[in-house]
C-alpha cells in the first residue's frame, strides 16, 4: 500500500448500499457516507454541526454482498480504505474530479447502539473448511440505544472467533 491515501471515515450511510453485478459477474456495492464534524460552542454553549463530507464508497465481491444485506440508510458506520481520485469529462465538455473511498474494512459504530455479529457462509476458496453457521442473518444487525443488548452468536460452538472460515486480503478487482 506505498503511496496509498488510506484513510479511516466515522458518519451515517445516506442511504441503503446499491448493490450491482458487473458483466463478469463480481458483486459491487455503492454508497455514500456522510460525515459531520460536531464542536461545542462555548459563547453560545451549544454543539454545533460543522459542514458534513459526503464521501462516495465501494466494496466489491462476497464483501460487497455482506455490506448490502447487513447496512442499512442512516446507519452509524467506521469505514477504512483507500482514497481514490477519478477524473473524467461531461457529456458537455466539461472535466471534473471525483473522490471515492473503495473500503477495506467497514462495520456500525457502537458508540449509540449494539450488534450481533453472524458468521456469513463463505465461498469456501481455501481449504475446504465451513464455517458452523448461527441466526438467519449474515452481518451485523444493530439496536437503537436503550434497546435489549444483541448477543454475539457463532453457531454450534459458541466462539466466533475461533470458528474456521475463509480470509482473503487479495485486490477485489
Amino acid at each position: 500500500m506505498a503511496g496509498e491515501t488510506v484513510i479511516t471515515v466515522v458518519g451515517n450511510l445516506t442511504s441503503d448500499p446499491e448493490l450491482r453485478y458487473t458483466q463478469g459477474g463480481l458483486a459491487v456495492a455503492n454508497f455514500t457516507i456522510a460525515s459531520t464534524p460536531r464542536n461545542f460552542d462555548r459563547a453560545a454553549n451549544e454543539w454545533k454541526d460543522g459542514d458534513a463530507l459526503f464521501l462516495r464508497a465501494s466494496v466489491w465481491r462476497e464483501f460487497a454482498e455482506h455490506v448490502a444485506g447487513s447496512l442499512t440508510k442512516g446507519a452509524r458506520v467506521v469505514a477504512t480504505g483507500r482514497l481514490k481520485q477519478r477524473s473524467y469529462e461531461t457529456k458537455e465538455g466539461e472535466k471534473r474530479t471525483s473522490f471515492e473511498l473503495e473500503i477495506d474494512d467497514i462495520g456500525p459504530s457502537l458508540k449509540y447502539a449494539t450488534a450481533s455479529l453472524t458468521r456469513a457462509a463463505s465461498s469456501n476458496s481455501h481449504g475446504g473448511q465451513q464455517p458452523s453457521q448461527g441466526g438467519a442473518q449474515n452481518g451485523w444487525a444493530t439496536t437503537a440505544p436503550g434497546g435489549a443488548p444483541a448477543s454475539v452468536s457463532a453457531g454450534a460452538g459458541g466462539d466466533v472467533w475461533n470458528t474456521p472460515g475463509n480470509f482473503s486480503d487479495e485486490t477485489p478487482f
